[in-house]
């Protein structure tokens, strides 16, 4: 069993959850972090574990990570730019975040030929009509005038050079693409849909639905998301390959914020909001659909189904940030 493994990003929503899941497996991780949208306290329950280590620093910084990658065993590339209202706010920063972090970490693992696990997303699909997307369909963007596909872009072309690590050195680096992962420690601050609506719900307040939102999208539990990620990561013939890993129930982004309400019996209206009035800062913003993930590849590797219902996962939000609520009241 591999014994050391680092994680970027690790003190993300993701990476904090995958930290703890390593250690339960014995193994020694080490998280590095440059707290800008990650947060220490995620990692709390880690800190003081003697197989625990987090470094504070970028992974764009060569002195710093290089040691770090040398002494791992399998290495986790979680550290990204995230959320669509943070890319639409800061398409430049978030771009070079993404395709130069991603540029240097494949570097190094290619240098100590490490086993690497590079974290995409579903956001790739972009505007594919497709009733659900295997990792073989096209990617179909709009416009580079639009800021929403930067992302998706700067995520495939991730996804291209780890594959062109692999064809060209034979880097064993497998590519997972997260569909809507949701869960305790899940900020609402980038824009985050499940989050933004249960926070939203048990203050009773209005919930804000983008667009008409008829959108539909499947969600992902946590542990799900890090149960696949660990066993792709620990499968020697997922090298070369991309996975989707996602849940299957679909629902409309409408009917999610009704579910919400429902199920935190909540008095909270459904307010919806345009496009253009929740992105001010992008003109004729695009929005997907349909994300719904065809996960066959990843059954036929990993045997993975799905063990978390939708209303497992307003649960486990709801029940994260209702002491914050009840703090907030008693103030």
């Amino acid at each position: 069993m591999d014994n050391t493994s680092l994680i970027t990003g690790g003190a993300g929503f993701i990476g904090s959850h995958l930290a703890e899941r390593l250690i339960q497996e014995g193994h020694n991780v080490v998280v590095l972090d440059n707290l800008s949208t990650g947060h220490k306290a995620n990692l709390n329950k880690l800190l003081s574990h003697p197989r625990f280590r987090l470094v504070v620093g970028d992974v764009t910084d060569v002195q710093c990570l290089a040691p770090l990658v040398r002494h791992a065993d399998v290495v986790f590339h979680l550290a990204a730019s995230v959320g669509v209202k943070l890319i639409v706010e800061k398409p430049l920063t978030s771009m070079m975040n993404n395709l130069r972090g991603t540029e240097v970490v494949l570097e190094q693992a290619r240098r100590w030929h490490k086993r690497i696990l590079l974290a995409s997303t579903s956001e790739v699909y972009g505007k594919n009509p497709a009733s659900s997307f295997a990792e073989d369909d096209d990617l179909v963007y709009g416009n580079t005038s639009k800021t929403r596909w930067s992302y998706a872009c700067a995520k495939a072309m991730d996804e291209f050079m780890a594959i062109a690590h692999y064809r060209e050195s034979g880097l064993p680096v497998s590519v997972v693409r997260f569909f809507n992962t949701v869960g305790a420690r899940q900020s609402n601050q980038y824009g985050m849909v499940l989050p933004t609506f249960v926070s939203q719900a048990l203050r009773n307040e209005p919930i804000t639905v983008h667009g008409t939102g008829l959108q539909s999208r499947t969600f992902t539990h946590i542990n799900d998301t890090v149960d696949a990620t660990y066993r792709l990561a620990m499968h020697s013939d997922a090298a070369g390959e991309v996975y989707n890993i996602g849940g299957s129930t679909e629902i409309s982004i409408i009917e999610l914020a009704k579910l919400i309400c429902r199920r935190l019996k909540s008095t909270s209206r459904i307010d919806l909001v345009p496009y253009e009035q929740a992105f001010t800062s992008e003109q004729g913003f695009e929005d997907m659909p349909r994300r719904v993930p065809n996960c066959d590849k990843l059954d036929h590797l990993i045997k993975f189904q799905p063990q978390f219902t939708l209303t497992d996962m307003i649960d486990s939000v709801a029940d994260y940030y209702r002491p914050v609520r009840e703090t907030a009241a008693a103030v």
